[in-house]
């Protein structure tokens, strides 16, 4: 339930910050007319990452299938992780710096879709985040667990329109991503019980009585 809440917490307050910095810079440009596809491209996102979600839900348990996807979940997450960590402190000036870029288009059809698809990477890359970490939790109340991250999501979102200075967005990224990083090790420590149930690993027999105790 914790991890859940954690996971949802985290990528849904980075969806929203992105979001806020598109729909601020367009604002303060009085670029308007770009924000319905910024809205659609969040739309867009959201079935993305639900599609993605149930997809994973639907194959089921197979050892071998959950050890490939939780080590797909490491190195895809720890990887925006570490880039969050170097890249933190220059998200609005990169988001900004592409936003002209596509914005300043002489053509206002490229240039909607050009703000729709960046809005859709940026914001699915949290949902498949999501996803991807949300398949590796198998506690029972994990619903529970992402309702309240989602439901903390939101009054942050509220604290951050109506006094930004309330939240300190270094130690929620810090904490967040030690927990996160936490997380990862249990999910790579699982997926190696699991590819060794799966009989992939030398020895696996060996490394799957030892590892039963620790990886669920």
């Amino acid at each position: 339930m914790v991890q859940a809440f954690v996971i949802v917490l985290r990528e849904s307050f980075e969806a929203f910050l992105i979001v806020s910095i598109i729909v601020a810079y367009l604002q303060k440009t009085r670029r308007v007319a770009l924000l319905p596809p910024v809205y659609w491209g969040i739309a867009a996102s959201l079935v993305i990452s639900a599609v993605l979600g149930w997809l994973l839900a639907q194959r089921g348990f197979d050892p071998l299938w959950e050890g490939v996807l939780g080590l797909v979940a490491v190195v895809f997450v720890a990887t925006l992780v570490v880039q969050m960590w170097r890249h933190a402190r220059y998200l609005k000036r990169e988001t900004e710096t592409k936003l002209n870029t596509l914005a300043a288009r002489p053509s206002p059809w490229w240039a909607a879709w050009g703000v729709f698809i960046f809005t859709v990477l940026m914001v699915a890359r949290e949902g498949i985040e999501t996803a991807l970490m949300l398949t590796q939790v198998h506690h029972p109340a994990f619903l529970t667990g992402a309702g309240l991250g989602l439901l903390v999501t939101m009054a942050m979102a509220w604290l951050w329109v109506k006094c930004s200075h309330l939240i300190n967005l270094k130690l929620f990224f810090q904490v967040t991503s030690i927990f996160l990083l936490l997380f990862l090790g249990q999910i790579l420590l699982y997926s190696f019980h699991e590819l060794s149930e799966a009989g992939v690993l030398p020895a696996s027999e060996a490394f799957h009585a030892a590892t039963e105790p620790f990886a669920p």
